[in-house]
Formats: C-alpha cells, structure tokens, sequence
C-alpha cells in the first residue's frame, strides 16, 4: 500500500484534510543535481538510461516533497518507437529530420511491440517503483495523438504548428491513419506501464489549443477519448489539454478521474464548464513561481479556496519553467502542504 495516497484518494473524489500537490516537470529542469546530469549524459541518455530516469524522478520526491512522482521520460519515446527518428537539437528542442509528410511517408511508421523498444520505460519504472518504496504514488505518461503529430510532420517545435495542420486539412486520411497508429501504440504503452506499477496515467494534449473546437473534436479528442476508454478498466487517467477550456464539458463526461487545466481558465469557469463532479487539476502560472515565495504562498491558498481543498489537485498550468529558484518550487509544494 501506498503510504501517502493522498493523490489517488483526490482522484477518486474522495474527502481530505488538504489538496495533493505536484508539478509538470518536477523532475529536473530546476533542481541543480538535474544539471549536473544534464551536463553529462545528452537528453535521450538520460531518458533510456533506467538508473538515471530512476534517479531524477525521486530528486523532487526527496527534494521539495511532493505528493507524487512523475516518471522522468518525454513524450517522443513513442515516435522513436515507431520508426521515426527524433533528436534533441540545443537551443531548438525537438528536431525531427525525415518529418511525415504524406501517404508515402507512412509506409516507414510501424505500430512497435512496446515491450521490446520501450523496455527501459518499463526498467525505468520497476527501478523507481523500488526506490519511493511505496512512499508515494508514480505518475506515467504521453503525450495525446494530436500533439506527437504535431511533432512528427512539424518537424519541430512550432507557434503554431502549421505545416501540421495543412497536412490534417489536405490529407485527412493519411493524418488519420498516423493518429490511430499514434493511439493504439499508446494504449499498449500506457497498459505497460500501468502492468510495470504505476498508480496513474496523464495525457499531455500540449498543442490541443492550437486546433478550433470543431477540428479539436476530429483530430485530437476522439483520440484521446479511446486512450481513457483503454485504460480506464486499469488505472486512474488524467487529461490535460492546454488551451483547452473548450472541451472541458466533453472530458469531463469522458470518464477520465481528472481534468488539467491552464492558467488562462478559472477555477469558477472550470468547475462550471466541468459540471463541478470531477477532480481538476491545476493550474499555477509557471511563471508566476518567479514571485516572491510569501507571494507565491498567498497566491497558492487563494488558488486552492477558488478550487474547493476536495476533488483537486494542486499543479501548475502547464511544465515547471527552468529558470525558477528551487526555494520558490518549494515555496509552492509547502503552501499546498500548510493549507
């Protein structure tokens, strides 16, 4: 049993004595032991190395304290895995150079077997599962179908991502067809590593907010819809789509435990939107940990009697940014924990 499920209980809605909390990006970025390894081993290094990806997911945990864990990887582990090729440019992020631009493009994507080439996911989780040794719950991941497309004919990171979306408009089928392909590679990988033990699932729709409600629907929500019809009979599944508000009445009748939401969405809109039944997540600014730590706790609290202290989870509104001081991520764990 978990020692401190204050996480899981927040998912399934239940009563308690204060909101969980942890952040997107917790492990690294800010932490200076991050560095020190990032200087070392390149970013993939770090991703497939299981002692690694081990070590930096319980830093935050032995750090900061959070209430959960979030398993050290990336979102693009499932392109890799399905034939395309993906690198880590400095001072660019992500850097695709054979990106997908057409029907004959996909002919080079396979659906993989995921147990073979993200097998050091899975040792990554069996090594950190022993290391919280039950202390708290693990968190993994992916991104939604519509954000790793994104990616995969983008080419690269983008504003607006919009070569990606001339390829959905002019090739619907063939944009399609690599959605589905994205989502069953998914589904398989997120059943793995809820086999492999870890206590919840999130997917990352970071680009959802590029696409219109309507466009959402088609190309990103019915996706992420047979994800949480997946996994849910296994675990407990949550949706975070940034710049989704829009969506936030369909997700929360979707059956995920819980909705993340961004910063430019109020706690009273989101309960409103939602039908005020479901967990939600969220939704700090990442840039306003830049305040002041007295600030930052004062801003915590309200944030959290706007939410309701039941059925939320305390996070920021999307990833920690890597320039914060680690006494203002801590500022923002302690608020939460002395609330």
């Amino acid at each position: 049993m978990i020692k401190n499920d204050l996480f899981l209980r927040a998912l399934k809605g239940e009563t308690v004595e204060r909101p969980p909390v942890w952040m997107m990006r917790q492990a690294g970025r800010y932490l200076p032991d991050f560095m020190k390894l990032k200087e070392k081993y390149d970013f993939f290094t770090r991703c497939q190395t299981p002692e690694l990806a081990t070590e930096i997911t319980v830093m935050p945990i032995k750090q900061i304290g959070p209430d959960a864990a979030i398993l050290f990887s990336d979102i693009l582990v499932i392109p890799q895995a399905m034939n395309i090729e993906v690198e880590m440019k400095n001072g660019v992020g992500p850097w695709l150079p054979n990106p997908i631009r057409n029907a004959a493009d996909l002919n080079r994507v396979v659906i993989p077997d995921v147990a073979d080439s993200l097998s050091y996911v899975m040792d990554a989780i069996d090594m950190t599962k022993q290391e919280l040794n039950n202390e708290v719950p693990l968190i993994g991941f992916a991104g939604s179908p519509w954000t790793i497309l994104c990616y995969c004919v983008q080419g690269q990171g983008s504003k607006n991502f919009d070569k990606a979306k001339e390829f959905c408009f002019t090739q619907p089928e063939a944009a399609h067809e690599l959605l589905q392909r994205i989502t069953d590679t998914t589904i398989a990988y997120l059943k793995l590593k809820v086999k492999h033990g870890v206590n919840a699932v999130q997917v990352f729709d970071s680009w959802g907010g590029m696409l219109s409600p309507v466009d959402y629907q088609e190309f990103s929500w019915k996706y992420i819809q047979q994800i949480v019809d997946a996994l849910k009979p296994h675990t407990e599944v949550i949706v975070f789509g940034k710049g989704c508000w829009f969506a936030l009445g369909d997700m929360a009748k979707s059956g995920a435990a819980a909705l993340g939401v961004d910063w430019t969405c109020s706690a009273r809109n989101a309960r409103y939107l939602t039908g005020g039944n479901i967990t939600l997540q969220g939704n700090f600014d990442p840039s306003r940990l830049f305040s002041p730590p007295a600030t930052i706790k004062k801003m915590v609290k309200q944030m959290i009697d706007e939410f309701g202290k039941d059925k939320f989870v305390a996070n920021l509104g999307h990833g920690i940014l890597p320039n914060i001081p680690v006494r203002n991520a801590q500022a923002f764990v302690d608020a939460v924990k002395e609330y």
